[in-house]
């Protein structure tokens, strides 16, 4: 048996809003999916992203409630240089996503930022540091 991994999935409160942010991270996103209850967008290397309303989880898990607290899992967005991480930081926030971490030096090598997405999860943002 071979397992590999070939999907996240995101769930989304409201869907418009969900892919104008990560069309803002670069995913090719149609706009007519805005108002589509499942959407799937295939990376480079094949990996997929998808997302569904709460709507459509709840049609499959009645009980799924919405989470609570702190990130279970991230996504990360790697920037080709480190002052991209701090202008992709400034085009969401002007877009009216919030900042969770501002752009900042890790001490693992990296430029590296959080915000959030429409739902409250946290999407990070990093470079190698030059």
């Amino acid at each position: 048996m071979t397992v590999r991994l070939d999907a996240i999935s995101i769930v989304a409160a409201d869907m418009a809003a969900s892919l104008s942010f990560y069309r803002r991270l670069g995913l090719d996103l149609p706009a007519d999916a805005d108002a589509a209850p499942h959407v799937e967008a295939v990376l480079p290397g094949g990996l997929r992203v998808l997302w569904d309303t709460e709507d459509v989880v709840r049609t499959y898990d009645p009980t799924w409630t919405r989470p609570q607290g702190g990130d279970r899992l991230g996504l990360a967005f790697r920037c080709d240089r480190p002052e991209d991480v701090d202008a992709l930081h400034a085009d969401l926030v002007a877009a009216g996503h919030r900042s969770h971490l501002a752009p900042w030096d890790a001490v693992w090598g990296q430029r590296y930022a959080v915000v959030l997405d429409p739902d409250g999860a946290g999407v990070s943002l990093f470079a190698d540091a030059q």
